[in-house]
């Protein structure tokens, strides 16, 4: 797809539907039970996959406001992955379905030959970040760095102290950079963004999953355009979508930069779509948003921060060495 043919995709329009009510605001006597919960409790109700939607948004709120026993501030909590031979990518007689199946919200052939061929790549073990960074440990970036860019999603610059436990969003590349650095200094760890490879094997495990929950698209097991929500969530609010290793948000919420610049595949085509008409080279970005559709939730799309306001793009970390006990 190029420039010209933007406009007319469903894939790139900005507004959505109103969220309904129902949908992200739970009874007025649920919401007084959950107030009166402990910390730990809540933190618990946000990632109990038997507990309504609504609900487990509200547990999250007031973690938001009041602290929230999950966010470790310089200590972010991980994922052992295993390292060894894993493949990667997507085979070319599967461009054909993944196009027809996704045709209805505007992916075209080209995004999806960007993840072809299939083939083999060899990991060391690592550990990658149990949850998206989140507002309330970028801020503490930015209080101790003075880093003068501040996230497009932070109204006027402010910090939104009301969504502290939803991943940060709206960052460049850069940033994202700059906060695995300043971690690594400050908590005498190293830490990074995790590359293309080890984040794609992360969400779709060993078993090679078309979305990180499995092989079918849910509808209730992302935050993305089709749940209805239209904004960030806390993070793990959608159990259901953990990832194999049990990684949360690796689909929807936001999109995730990876260590890597877009270029082919071993054998694969160079894609000159839109993105690289716009920005040329660009970082790879990969698990979809709450502004995006499904598709985007793919274990193996490859994406990038296209600008403007639908491509919100925070970030996850990754190390290769244990945290001490």
């Amino acid at each position: 797809m190029k420039l010209a043919d933007v406009a007319e995709s469903p894939h790139f329009q900005e507004h959505a539907a109103l969220a309904r009510q129902a949908d992200v605001r739970p009874p007025a006597k649920a919401a007084q039970a959950l107030a009166a919960l402990a910390p730990e409790q809540l933190a618990s109700h946000v990632e109990n996959p038997g507990a309504p939607l609504p609900e487990r948004l509200a547990a999250g709120g007031i973690l938001a406001l009041t602290g929230d026993p999950r966010i470790r501030s310089g200590s972010p909590a991980t994922c052992f992955v295993p390292g060894g031979t894993v493949e990667i990518g997507l085979g070319a007689d599967s461009v054909d379905t993944v196009v027809s199946d996704w045709e209805h919200v505007g992916v075209v052939r080209s995004w999806v030959d960007k993840e072809t061929p299939a083939h083999t790549v060899v990991l060391q073990d690592f550990w990658i970040g149990r949850y998206p960074v989140t507002n309330e440990e970028y801020r503490n970036f930015l209080d101790d760095t003075g880093h003068e860019s501040r996230p497009s999603t932070w109204y006027l610059g402010a910090y939104p102290y009301d969504r502290s436990n939803h991943p940060v969003a709206g960052v460049q590349p850069e940033d994202a950079d700059a906060y695995a650095a300043w971690l690594s200094a400050h908590s005498g760890h190293p830490w990074r963004l995790p590359t293309e490879a080890e984040w794609e094997h992360s969400a779709k495990g060993q078993e090679n999953r078309e979305f990180p929950w499995g092989n079918t698209f849910e509808l209730h097991a992302a935050n993305t355009r089709e749940t209805g929500i239209h904004t960030t969530s806390p993070v793990g609010a959608f159990p259901t979508g953990r990832s194999p290793y049990g990684a949360y948000d690796m689909g929807g919420n936001v999109e995730e930069y990876v260590a890597d610049l877009y270029t082919p595949y071993p054998g694969g085509p160079y894609v000159a779509d839109h993105l690289v008409e716009t920005m040329g080279a660009y970082r790879v970005a990969r698990g979809g948003s709450f502004s995006r559709f499904g598709d985007l939730t793919r274990t193996r799309r490859r994406h990038g921060a296209f600008p403007g306001p639908l491509y919100p793009v925070g970030f996850r970390l990754a190390t290769s060495e244990c945290l001490p006990a």
